[in-house]
């Protein structure tokens, strides 16, 4: 590939040696510890399944009959079964503390990401093909590639359990005071400043998906809404009762 670089018409040849460092590197740094990570994810993998295979075998082979057992199986059972035990936890604890399956995934990811940029950016196809030539295109590559780094960064240092914001408990008197206190002002009954409640969260949450931005609200006609909900529940006839 670096052949292919230096191939590369770029007006200072600079512009090709910064390709070299920044690019070129970027992915032998992540090959490398993709296939580290690999290795490591692997292996513990591999203890974790070949242990949970291996220790119900041994414990089903000590419920026969102890006559046709070779001598001393159940102490050797015994250390065997906890060897395996603590083999199989700190494999999985090691997976688990250094998040070796997310690592590898995101690595390999990366790695994909780059190769895949590079080839379009050399063969000025997919997302460079309206730039005539590769000092056109230089620019918006070396954004490309800066992004793709600055992603994977943010995410390999960020806390994959974010803290998490308690709900806050439902607190009955508070709210019915404050149904009532809304039935007041209003002049309506604590029923209907209930529904009202109930129909206004429901189209705000209808209509949040469809809402990018506080200038997109004004295209979401609320007040129709609720004039259709409010008809519609109006000219809801009740049910006869039913006569046993």
């Amino acid at each position: 590939m670096e052949n292919l670089i230096d191939g590369l018409s770029l007006e200072n040849k600079t512009y090709n040696d910064i390709i070299k460092l920044r690019y070129l590197k970027e992915i032998d740094y992540y090959q490398k510890k993709r296939d580290k990570t690999k290795y490591y994810y692997n292996f513990f993998r591999f203890s974790v399944t070949t242990g949970s295979i291996l220790l119900p075998a041994i414990l089903s082979i000590g419920q026969m009959d102890p006559t046709k057992l070779p001598k001393n199986f159940d102490q050797i059972s015994y250390w065997a079964t906890w060897i395996i035990s603590l083999l199989v936890t700190m494999s999985n604890g090691f997976l688990q503390l250094f998040s070796l399956d997310k690592n590898f995934f995101n690595y390999s990811v990366v790695v994909e990401q780059l190769k895949t940029e590079g080839w379009q950016f050399f063969s000025l196809s997919g997302k460079y093909n309206d730039f005539d030539n590769h000092q056109d295109a230089y620019k918006t590559f070396l954004k490309y590639i800066e992004s793709i780094k600055r992603k994977q960064v943010e995410q390999e240092f960020s806390s994959s359990k974010g803290d998490k914001k308690k709900k806050p408990e439902f607190d009955f008197k508070k709210e019915f005071a404050k149904f009532k206190q809304e039935a007041n002002n209003t002049g309506k009954s604590i029923e209907e400043s209930v529904v009202n409640t109930v129909i206004t969260n429901s189209v705000d949450n209808l209509a949040k998906p469809f809402i990018n931005s506080q200038d997109d609200s004004n295209l979401v006609n609320k007040d129709a809404i609720h004039l259709e909900i409010n008809n519609s529940t109006e000219h809801k006839q009740t049910p006869p009762p039913i006569n046993k």
